[in-house]
């Protein structure tokens, strides 16, 4: 348990260090941070009620949030909406992104700084995201909750009412994409997946490099 918390608090402290990296990189404004979090949660939604979208090659829990991530940035036309059964649907405002913005699809930093369509859960929070709190209170939709079981790392998507996540199953019975509630998770047998602060195995809140804090 020891060396677990000293893994936690190792991560939690890269996770500060890249706040000074967050400048080298384009950040959206408070819209745009506003509009990708309506489209990042609609698109995690879309694979809990419809199941998984044929272009989510990757289906894992950071499969999930790089496939979001990437859908979010793109450009919502005619196209995409009736491809993805959008079309007769409310949607969010478009972003209007300009192409350094648009550039974010499919280009994740690595633990070994190389740059591109891949990055693990770990690379997720350590080279693509900042840390904010173990307080659930600061988290804002969109936000990833990482939870180090030490051979294994895992992330979940805070939607605002509830928590969206990928179990890494892929059964024909089972898309392995669930959806908790807070008191749910917190009363789960398994405390290692507890979001405590007094949990050693909860890391987090993470907030993506480009969203505005």
């Amino acid at each position: 348990m020891a060396s677990l918390a000293l893994r936690a608090l190792s991560v939690a402290l890269l996770g500060l260090a890249s706040l000074a990296q967050a400048g080298e990189r384009p950040v959206f404004n408070g819209e745009q941070s506003q509009r990708f979090r309506a489209w990042f949660t609609l698109l995690v939604a879309e694979q809990l009620h419809r199941g998984p979208n044929p272009r989510w090659t990757h289906r894992d829990c950071a499969g999930l949030v790089r496939f979001a991530v990437d859908e979010a940035l793109r450009n919502h036309d005619d196209a995409w909406r009736k491809q993805n059964g959008l079309s007769a649907r409310r949607l969010p405002p478009e972003m209007e992104l300009d192409d350094a913005e648009r550039g974010w699809r499919e280009n994740w930093r690595s633990v070994d700084g190389s740059v591109g369509a891949f990055a693990s859960a770990y690379a997720l929070v350590q080279e693509n995201s900042d840390f904010i709190s173990t307080d659930l209170n600061q988290a804002q939709p969109g936000d990833l909750l990482f939870f180090d079981q030490g051979d294994d790392q895992h992330l979940m998507v805070w939607m605002g009412d509830y928590i969206a996540y990928h179990t890494g199953s892929n059964q024909r019975d089972d898309n392995g994409l669930r959806a908790v509630s807070v008191r749910q998770l917190m009363a789960w047998r398994d405390v290692r997946w507890q979001p405590r602060s007094d949990n050693p195995n909860f890391i987090g809140v993470f907030r993506l490099h480009f969203l505005s804090r």
